[in-house]
């Protein structure tokens, strides 16, 4: 393909864009790490200088927008392309205000404009991306597509009205089905609604579902109890995505998985063993709702970890050894870190260990309570500075969008019942620009929930999804 591009494309990506350019609609179903990202922005600085585009409107997880708006179009947008590029922001100032009017100024320039997914359930960032749409011929892409899977959700029902508006309409995703095939209707429905040929989700599920009817708390209820015609929906997806698995078009590094065993201390076995308890009665042998599973799992899980939220609402910590065994793998290691874990508390208590112990210069964090404003200076400072080895963060902020390959050690001091956030979080260290092997350690609790939940999500189970309330017996 003869385009100046501004960085060099793999020949994967090069793949990509030959397939997809000048098509109205394209899914790039690209594995995490294989630079979908840059395929995007190619694709639309091609449709502008083919007159083709004057506007791009970038729907992405809140998390993932500022690193679009911070280094994925900088880098990636060619030096010749005359450009306005606003960042879209829910409270609208003065300065905003005005940045927000650029995009409606100088007719030559190529328009971008960044939007975090959740702005489509309000109605002020529905009636600014429309009025958008309106004044530019768009293409218009959605990074991590999942994010629009629920057809019954707000910004799902949103998004998919509004994007008729666009001339061109992109999905990227590495994981099109986090849970199951049916997640792929409303995505492409956005795309078109011709693509998939069925006239409502219903008529979707019953030809790729088969369902059956569970009675819940003296309510029935349908859910799906196996799937069917998948290799025919396979067919019908591949007229209009492109799928990369990294294994099939990168030379990177492998990946190696390892396990810590930790034994529960006297306090905590005394207390994990009445929470048990507590979980077991919940049930009373009646079947109960996933949500009531996941409950009783996590304060089982959190128990493990170190603390508990006593009857008051206030947490309570209990002498443990996770810690400790932390520490340890860390003093066995050599290079930079990423350290994984599921509750804040959990966060805190790594941080302040590691920082008494490695010195305040060696960690940074990347969690819900860490400051929007430092979040790309924590990145650039954990790439880049030798003195900083450590990052700590949760895979629901920080598992999404940023690139972490100064990393060659990924441990989850804890882990979460979502699988798509497991493999993503896995995967911002195991990626293009990684030159080492990635090893992963898992700490877990011997005897405990923390050996099947490791092993679920090891084994590609979403958690969240597959445990009923008649197989928590089996969990604890």
């Amino acid at each position: 393909m003869n385009y100046k591009f501004k960085t060099k494309p793999y020949k994967h990506q090069l793949t990509a864009l030959e397939k997809s350019w000048n098509k109205e609609t394209y899914a790039y179903f690209m594995e995490m790490g294989t630079g979908k990202t840059k395929v995007l922005i190619d694709n639309m600085s091609m449709l502008y200088d083919k007159g083709k585009i004057d506007g791009a409107l970038i729907i992405a997880p809140k998390g993932v927008v500022k690193t679009w708006y911070e280094q994925e179009i900088p880098t990636h947008l060619p030096d010749h392309i005359e450009n306005v590029t606003v960042l879209w922001q829910p409270n609208i100032t003065k300065t905003q205000q005005e940045k927000l009017e650029s995009l409606f100024e100088i007719e030559t320039a190529l328009h971008i404009l960044v939007m975090n997914v959740e702005a489509f359930s309000t109605e002020k960032g529905v009636k600014f991306a429309s009025k958008f749409l309106n004044s530019h011929k768009v293409l218009m892409a959605i990074d991590e597509s999942t994010t629009i899977k629920t057809p019954t959700a707000q910004r799902t029902k949103n998004i998919i009205r509004i994007g008729g508006m666009s001339k061109y309409r992109r999905i990227m995703t590495g994981s099109p089905v986090t849970k199951n095939p049916l997640d792929l209707y409303t995505q492409c429905l956005f795309l078109d609604p011709y693509l998939l040929d069925f006239q409502s989700y219903y008529a979707f599920r019953n030809r790729y579902a088969v369902m059956k009817t569970m009675h819940v708390r003296g309510r029935s209820i349908q859910i799906v109890h196996k799937f069917q015609n998948l290799s025919e929906l396979s067919d019908k997806l591949k007229s209009f995505s492109y799928r990369v698995l990294k294994e099939d078009c990168l030379d990177l590094p492998s990946k190696n998985w390892t396990k810590r065993h930790i034994t529960l201390s006297k306090e905590q076995q005394k207390v994990y063993s009445e929470m048990k308890k507590t979980a077991l009665a919940t049930l009373n042998g009646k079947v109960t709702s996933t949500m009531t599973v996941i409950t009783q799992l996590m304060r089982l899980q959190q128990i493990t970890c170190g603390h508990f939220v006593a009857d008051d609402g206030t947490t309570q910590e209990i002498k443990n050894n996770r810690i400790t065994e932390l520490m340890d793998v860390l003093d066995e290691i050599e290079g930079k870190a990423i350290i994984w874990g599921h509750w804040q508390k959990d966060i805190q208590n790594i941080v302040s260990e590691i920082e008494k112990v490695h010195g305040p210069g060696s960690v940074v964090d990347y969690y819900g309570l860490t400051p929007q404003e430092d979040r790309q200076d924590n990145i650039r400072k954990f790439q880049s500075d030798p003195k900083c080895r450590f990052m700590v963060g949760t895979p629901s902020t920080g598992g999404y969008g940023i690139t972490l390959t100064a990393a060659n050690t990924v441990i989850y001091f804890s882990n979460g019942y979502d699988l798509e956030k497991r493999l993503q979080s896995e995967d911002r260290a195991h990626r293009i620009g990684q030159k080492q092997t990635v090893t992963y350690v898992d700490l877990i609790c011997e005897d405990t929930v923390d050996e099947k939940i490791v092993k679920s999500l090891r084994d590609k189970i979403n958690i969240a999804s597959e445990v009923l309330g008649e197989e928590l017996r089996d969990w604890i």
